[in-house]
C-alpha cells in the first residue's frame, strides 16, 4: 500500500480503510497474507558450496594447491598435507568473511519489538508485532520501541531517533498537521520503526511495515553493498597470477631448451618441476594470514576489535576518514557552556547563573534521580540541572502544580510552580517561540536576537529561558495558552556537547600522517561545523554543507577532490553512502564510522566501517569491519599506524621470500644451458626444505618486526601501489637475489673443484665423485640457508639503517634464525635426513666459508641503503 503519510489525517485514514476503531481482525489477517510479515526482510544466503569453490580457487590457493601436488610427487606426504591445511583454513577465513553481511541485516530484526498494543474491532489487544499491517491503529507510552512506521493520530511522544538520524537528544513528536518542506524523519507527526518512546503517550496508525519502513529500507541498502576487496587481497591476486605465470612460463621454456640441449626427458621434467617449485612461495599465504592475524591481536589490545584480517592493512592504507559526530567526536553529553542575561550579557560556564535564572532552569524540566543518585532523563534538561546547580529535584515536584509537555510545532515547554504565596510559570524553549509569547521592548528584544546570533555562530544549542509571575490568588492554568503569555525572558542559555578529550590530538596526527577527515553528521551545520573546528578538523580549510541529502553529485565530487575538509549536515543514510561511493570512485581509501543503524549501509559500502563498540547499536557493529570497544576517535589512529607496519611488515617479508627466488633458480639455469654437463646444484626436495622448513618462521618473525622510524610522518601510500614494487623487485632479485645466487654457486664450484671434478664428469651414484657431489648440493642448501639469515636482517628495514631499529628488538626473528640453523644441521648431519635429502656432512673449512654469507648479503644491502640515504640527502 503506497500512501502519503504527510497528507491530511481524514484523507490518509480514507486510504488505509480504518477508523478510531481500528481494523477488524478479519480484514488484519487479510492485509498479512498481501503485505507480509512486519519483519526487516534478510536477503537470500547464497549457497555455501560457490563460496567455498571461489576460495578454493583463489590464485594463491591455486599454487598451494600446485606445491601440495608436487610434494605429494616427491614423496613427502606430511609437507603436501600441511599445504592443504593451509588451504582449508584459508577458505575458512574468507567465508566467515562473506557472511557478515548477512548478519548485519539480521541484527536490524533485534530493533523490532516482539508484541505491541493494537486497537481492533475496538477493543485494545496485545499482538505479535510481526502481524502489524497497514492500517493498524497502535497504543504507545514510555518505554516501548516502535513496532512500525506510524502517523500520530492523538496524544504527544518523546523519541529517540538516535538509531535512524545520529542526532542524540529525543525528539518530540505530536498528533497534528503536516510541516510543508519538511524532511519525512523529521515531520513531527510522524514515528519510525524501530525507534523508542522516551516519554508520553500517543495513537498512531501504521502506514509502513516490514520492508517499506525506514528501517527495512536501511536494511535493503546494507544488502545492496556488495563486498568488495580490500587493496591487499587485490594486490596479493595480482602477484599471484605474476608469480603463477612466470613460474608456468619459464618452466616450459626451460623444459624446451633442455630438450634442445640434449637433456634426457626424465632430467628435463625434474629440471621443470624445480623452477616451478623455486618460483611459487609456498609460505607467502599463511605468512601473510599469520601477520595480519598478529595485528589483530595487538589492535584488541588497543581496544579495536577486527572482524576481518585484511582490514588491519586496509587501515594502514586508508587516506580518508569519515566520521560521525555525536559519540565519536563528542562525549555525547549535553552540557551548559554560556549563558545571556540582559544584565551581564554573555557569560561563561566558568560563573554559575543567576539564582532566578538557575531556579526557572531547573524547575521547566522533568529529569528525576536514579536510586543510586544520578540523573536520570531527556540530555538537554540534564544539562540544564546540572547547568543549575543540582538542586533538589524532590523540592521541585512538591511545588509543581502543571506540566505543559515539550510541543514540537510550538517549540516551549512550561511548568507552574508555587513559590510561597504565588505561582510562577517556568518556560523553555527556541528563542524566537519566546520572544513571540513575551511582553519585551524594541530594543531589549534586538539584544536578545544578537545574542542568539552570537551563540549560535560558536556552535551552541540556544534556548530562551522565561517566567511570568501569577496573582496569589490566581487559579493554575487549566491550558498552556493562558500560561505562556506575557512572559519576561530571563536570559538566554547555550548547551555544547564537549568533544572527547583525545580527539584534537587524535585528529593532528590524522593529519600529520596525511590522511583527511570529513564530518557525516545528522547534526545541524553550526553545531557540527564547531565541533569539527574545535578538535582541529578543517586543515587547510572547512566547508560546511548544511543540507547534505540536496547536494548534487557533481558538486559532491568538486568537494571531495578539492583541498578542503568538509562537514556533511544533515546527512541522510542515502547521503553516506553517496560519500563513500564518491570518494572510493576517486581512488580514496575511505573508513568510515558510526554508531547508529543509519550508519550500517555505509559502514558496509567503505573500505572499512568503524563503530562504536560501547555506544553503537548491534547493526552497526555487524555491518562494520572494525570495533572500537572505548568508542574512541583517537583508538582509529593507533588502528592505522599499526595497519601500516603490518602493511610494512608484509612487504618485508615479500621481500624476504622472493630474493631466494634468485638463488633457487639458477642452479637449475646452470644445469639446463650447460646441457647437464654441470650437474644439478640444488634438489627439489632441498628446495622444498628450504621454502616449507627454513625460511618460514623468519618471514613470519618479520611479520612482527617493530615500526621503522617516521611511519607516521609519511604521507599514505597511493591506492594504485602495490604491494610489490619495481624497486622491491630490483632490491630482491638485483641485490639480495644475484649476491645470495653468486654465493651459493661459488661454494657449490669450491666443494667440486677441491675434488678435482671437471665439466661433465660424472657424479651420480656408483661414480667417484658422487660423495664431493652430495657434499657439493648440501653446500649449497647450506649456503642458502645462510643467505637467508642476511636477507632476513635486510629486510627488517627499507630506508634507516638496522642500527636505528636495533638488532636484538626482534627477538622472534633472532629464534626464527636459530630454528632454521637447527633444521638445516639436522637435515645436514643426521643420516635419516641424509639418505632423504641427499645431504652430506660438511668440513669445517666449507662451514667457515658458508658462515661469511650472513654479513656479506647483509653487508651490501646495507651499503644500497646507505648510498639511497645520502643520495636523497643531496
Amino acid at each position: 500500500m503506497i500512501t502519503d503519510p504527510r497528507e491530511p489525517l481524514p484523507l490518509l485514514r480514507q486510504e488505509l480503510r480504518t477508523g478510531p476503531r481500528g481494523l477488524s481482525a478479519r480484514e488484519a489477517a487479510r492485509r498479512l497474507v498481501v503485505y507480509g510479515p512486519n519483519t526487516v526482510r534478510r536477503g537470500r544466503r547464497s549457497s555455501l558450496l560457490p563460496q567455498l569453490g571461489r576460495q578454493l580457487a583463489h590464485p594463491l590457493a591455486l599454487l598451494l594447491w600446485a606445491a601440495a601436488a608436487l610434494a605429494f610427487v616427491a614423496a613427502m606426504p606430511v609437507l603436501g598435507w600441511a599445504i592443504l591445511a593451509v588451504i582449508v583454513v584459508n577458505a575458512a577465513f574468507a567465508l566467515l568473511q562473506e557472511r557478515q553481511a548477512e548478519r548485519a541485516v539480521e541484527a536490524l530484526a533485534a530493533y523490532l519489538p516482539e508484541r505491541a498494543l493494537v486497537v481492533r474491532d475496538g477493543r485494545t489487544q496485545a499482538v505479535e508485532a510481526v502481524e502489524l499491517v497497514p492500517g493498524d491503529l497502535v497504543a504507545l507510552e514510555e518505554g516501548d520501541k516502535v513496532p512500525a512506521d506510524a502517523r500520530l493520530t492523538g496524544g504527544a511522544l518523546e523519541i529517540d531517533m538516535s538509531m535512524l538520524t545520529g542526532e542524540s537528544a529525543p525528539v518530540e513528536r505530536v498528533a497534528g498537521p503536516s510541516e510543508d518542506g519538511v524532511a519525512l524523519l523529521r515531520e513531527p507527526n510522524l514515528i519510525f520503526s524501530g525507534t523508542t518512546c522516551v516519554s508520553g503517550q500517543a495513537q498512531a496508525i501504521v502506514f509502513a511495515t516490514g520492508g517499506h519502513t525506514e528501517l527495512g529500507r536501511i536494511a535493503s541498502l546494507s544488502q545492496r553493498g556488495r563486498h568488495r576487496d580490500s587493496p591487499l587481497e587485490v594486490q596479493v591476486k595480482r602477484v599471484a597470477w605474476l608469480i603463477a605465470a612466470v613460474a608456468v612460463g619459464m618452466g616450459a621454456a626451460f623444459l624446451l631448451i633442455g630438450t634442445l640441449v640434449g637433456l634426457p626427458v626424465t632430467d628435463a621434467l625434474m629440471f621443470a618441476i624445480g623452477l616451478l617449485v623455486a618460483n611459487v612461495p609456498e609460505g607467502l599465504l599463511p605468512t601473510i594470514t599469520l601477520a595480519l592475524a598478529v595485528g589483530v591481536r595487538v589492535l584488541a589490545r588497543r581496544g579495536a576489535v577486527v572482524k576481518r584480517l585484511s582490514a588491519v592493512e586496509t587501515l594502514g592504507s586508508t587516506n580518508v576518514i569519515c566520521t560521525d559526530k555525536t559519540g565519536t567526536l563528542t562525549e555525547n553529553r549535553m552540557r551548559l557552556r554560556a549563558y545571556w542575561t540582559p544584565a551581564s550579557g554573555i557569560v561563561t560556564r566558568d560563573a554559575p547563573p543567576p539564582a532566578e535564572l538557575a531556579q526557572v532552569m531547573s524547575d521547566c524540566t522533568t529529569v528525576s534521580r536514579t536510586d543510586d543518585g544520578a540523573l536520570r532523563g531527556d540530555p538537554t534538561e540534564i544539562a540544564l540541572v546540572e547547568g543549575a546547580g543540582s538542586p533538589d529535584l524532590a523540592g521541585r515536584d512538591e511545588r509543581r502544580r502543571a506540566v505543559f509537555r515539550f510541543d514540537a510545532r510550538l517549540r516551549l515547554m512550561s511548568t507552574v510552580s508555587r513559590h510561597g504565596d504565588k505561582l510562577t510559570v517556568n518556560v523553555k524553549g527556541a528563542p524566537e517561540a519566546v520572544l513571540a509569547h513575551a511582553v519585551i521592548e524594541q530594543q531589549a528584544r534586538a539584544d536578545v536576537l544578537a545574542a542568539v546570533d552570537d551563540l549560535a555562530r560558536r556552535g551552541l544549542r540556544v534556548l530562551a529561558i522565561a517566567a511570568r509571575d501569577l496573582p496569589a490568588a490566581a487559579p493554575v492554568p487549566a491550558h498552556r495558552e493562558e500560561a505562556e503569555t506575557e512572559l519576561r525572558v530571563l536570559g538566554l542559555v547555550g548547551l555544547y556537547d564537549p568533544p572527547r578529550p583525545e580527539a584534537a590530538e587524535a585528529v593532528a596526527r590524522c593529519h600529520e600522517a596525511g590522511l583527511r577527515v570529513h564530518v557525516v553528521t545528522g547534526d545541524n551545520g553550526a553545531t557540527a561545523a564547531a565541533v569539527a573546528a574545535e578538535v582541529g578538523i578543517g586543515v587547510p580549510r572547512l566547508t560546511v554543507v548544511a543540507e547534505a541529502e540536496q547536494l548534487h553529485d557533481h558538486d559532491l565530487d568538486e568537494l571531495l577532490t578539492g583541498d578542503a575538509e568538509v562537514v556533511f549536515a544533515r546527512s541522510s543514510p542515502e547521503t553516506k553512502l553517496k560519500v563513500a561511493d564518491a570518494l572510493r570512485a576517486h581512488g580514496r581509501i575511505v573508513a568510515m564510522t558510526g554508531d547508529g543503524a543509519n550508519d550500517a549501509p555505509a559502514l558496509h559500502a567503505a573500505h572499512i566501517g568503524v563503530a562504536m563498540g560501547a555506544s553503537g547499536t548491534d547493526v552497526a557493529r555487524e555491518a562494520a569491519t572494525l570495533v572500537l570497544t572505548d568508542d574512541n576517535f583517537a583508538t582509529i589512529v593507533a588502528a592505522i599506524e599499526s595497519g601500516r607496519r603490518v602493511y610494512d611488515n608484509v612487504r618485508k617479508f615479500i621481500l624476504y621470500i622472493f630474493a631466494h627466488a634468485v638463488p633457487e633458480i639458477v642452479p637449475f639455469l646452470i644445469f639446463a644451458l650447460s646441457g647437464g654437463a654441470i650437474p644439478l646444484p640444488l634438489t627439489v626436495l632441498q628446495i622444498l626444505a628450504i621454502d616449507l622448513g627454513t625460511e618460514t618462521l623468519p618471514a613470519l618473525a618479520l611479520g612482527r618486526e617493530p615500526a621503522e622510524p617516521g611511519l607516521m610522518s609519511r604521507p599514505p601510500r597511493p591506492a594504485s601501489q602495490g604491494v610489490i614494487s619495481r624497486d622491491m623487485l630490483v632490491r630482491a632479485w638485483g641485490y639480495l637475489g644475484l649476491v645470495s645466487a653468486a654465493l651459493v654457486m661459488g661454494v657449490f664450484f669450491y666443494v667440486l673443484r677441491r675434488a678435482g671434478w671437471q665439466p661433465g664428469d660424472p657424479t651420480g651414484p656408483g661414480s667417484p665423485l658422487h660423495q664431493a657431489y652430495l657434499m657439493a648440493t648440501t653446500a649449497t642448501f647450506a649456503g642458502l640457508v645462510t643467505c637467508q639469515i642476511g636477507t632476513a636482517m635486510a629486510a627488517r628495514t627499507d630506508h634507516a639503517p638496522l642500527r636505528q631499529v636495533g638488532l636484538t628488538s626482534n627477538p622472534l626473528l633472532l629464534a626464527g634464525i636459530a630454528f632454521e640453523l637447527a633444521f638445516a644441521a639436522a637435515l645436514i648431519y643426521l643420516p635419516p635426513l641424509q639418505h632423504l635429502f641427499g645431504t652430506a656432512a660438511l668440513p669445517i673449512d666449507v662451514l667457515a666459508v658458508i658462515a661469511t654469507f650472513p654479513v656479506i648479503v647483509w653487508g651490501t644491502d646495507e651499503l644500497r641503503r646507505w648510498v639511497r640515504r645520502r643520495r636523497a640527502r643531496s
